[in-house]
């Protein structure tokens, strides 16, 4: 593979305005997005790509996921193509650039070789995978997991949202079923373009993520069952309290991951609680644990210690309690060959870079089961992500596209 000559850039300034422009779709209430997966919101995203995508001579396929591929020529109808590519989709309070850098970056990828006249030996394909937040439709990387082989497609057409409505009538609600099957696509390698959310490239200062590893995951979904009951005239030694039982919980998730120091994580995030009403006590809380390490015995260990306390605490309060996975994956290592290509990228073209361990789930981390993998990342302010406030700069974003435009192109090998 011969790498391309460093004074190759993309269009720094038609990747801000895409940004832009694709943030103006399912826009939040304090400047970020709201474009939740399968929602009108998300049709429109995907026409707007879809058309950008058909502008600069590429051809589109969609799987029976939604999953969308854009595909760039190569000038060899053998090779096998090198993929590009995130989401679109985002967090209900979500950013401008969680995901969607990925796709617009990979996009101005293939737009600049365009402009450039740069032909390649492998096709060129840049993705849209469905239904990665899993905000909605629980769990995230959803279609990439059923490429990937990880969920069967009736398992993911059967998940549904808080109103009860399926992710397979959802989808075909938008006319985005394709005719591909799942799956069917090979690669000769995957490359994922995203921002940290976290603060570790912005306080090293450093402009390039090289992506090594990426941490293991498990949603647990934790159903506590008391008794409603009025609030002021239950005495206190007679309540059957879930929604005291949640806060004990969420006390031990903290301390839990705190005792797995350093490289563990825990949080208790979506939370239900029922009747919710200011002056009954809560009878059911349905509530969603997440715990994350980079290393497979903490993460096991994590595990069950959270399900031990969990039902402990519903033991001392005279709590049902059932427990429910519904997210999971293991610790990935990112191809060590497209890992150095990353590197070598970025020393060529003069930027400040690390090797990091992703703290967050990607669709990289299903598609690294099927296909040699890697994922480049720029920093964000404050590392923050998953909120409105979520910010890049311009020159951030423009470095990793130029990261992620020159190891595309060793990879899919130049044609004089």
């Amino acid at each position: 593979m011969s790498a391309p000559g460093e004074n190759l850039r993309i269009n720094s300034a038609r990747l801000w305005d895409s940004l832009d422009q694709m943030a103006q779709i399912g826009p939040g209430v304090a400047g970020g997005c709201n474009r939740q997966t399968l929602t009108d919101a998300d049709n429109a995203g995907r026409h707007l790509f879809k058309d950008w995508c058909e502008a600069a001579g590429m051809t589109m396929g969609v799987d029976t996921m939604g999953n969308m591929f854009a595909t760039r020529a190569g000038t060899d109808p053998a090779a096998l193509p090198v993929y590009m590519g995130s989401h679109l989709d985002t967090q209900p309070t979500g950013g401008r650039y969680d995901g969607v850098l990925g796709v617009l970056g990979a996009l101005e990828v293939v737009r600049s070789l365009n402009d450039l006249g740069i032909r390649t030996k492998h096709p060129i394909v840049v993705t849209n995978w469905t239904n990665e937040e899993g905000a909605r439709f629980a769990p995230a990387m959803l279609a990439s997991g059923v490429f990937a082989g990880l969920h069967t497609q009736d398992y993911a057409y059967g998940r549904t949202d808080l109103e009860g409505k399926r992710f397979g009538d959802e989808l075909a609600r938008i006319g985005w079923v394709g005719d591909e099957p799942v799956g069917a696509r090979k690669m000769h390698a995957m490359f994922e373009l995203h921002i940290e959310q976290g603060p570790i490239l912005e306080a090293e200062g450093k402009t390039i993520g090289v992506v090594t590893h990426g941490q293991g995951l498990w949603w647990l979904e934790i159903t506590l069952t008391g008794k409603d009951a009025h609030t002021g005239s239950t005495p206190m030694n007679m309540r059957v309290n879930a929604g005291l039982g949640m806060a004990r919980i969420t006390e031990r998730v903290h301390q839990i991951a705190m005792s797995h120091q350093p490289n563990a994580v825990g949080a208790v995030g979506q939370v239900t609680v029922f009747p919710n009403s200011r002056n009954v006590i809560p009878g059911k809380v349905v509530f969603t644990v997440d715990i994350r390490s980079p290393e497979q015995a903490k993460l096991d260990a994590m595990r069950a210690e959270v399900e031990r306390a969990a039902h402990a605490v519903a033991a001392e309060l005279g709590l049902g309690c059932s427990i429910e996975p519904v997210g999971h994956f293991d610790p990935v290592t990112f191809d060590p060959a497209l890992v150095q290509v990353v590197r070598g990228a970025a020393e060529r073209l003069g930027y400040s870079h690390m090797d990091i361990v992703s703290g967050a789930g990607h669709d990289a981390c299903w598609i690294n089961r099927v296909a040699p993998t890697v994922m480049v990342m720029c920093p964000c302010v404050g590392g923050l992500s998953h909120n409105e406030a979520e910010e890049i700069s311009p020159e951030w974003a423009a470095a990793g596209a130029d990261v992620l435009l020159h190891a595309v192109l060793e990879v899919a090998e130049v044609v004089a």
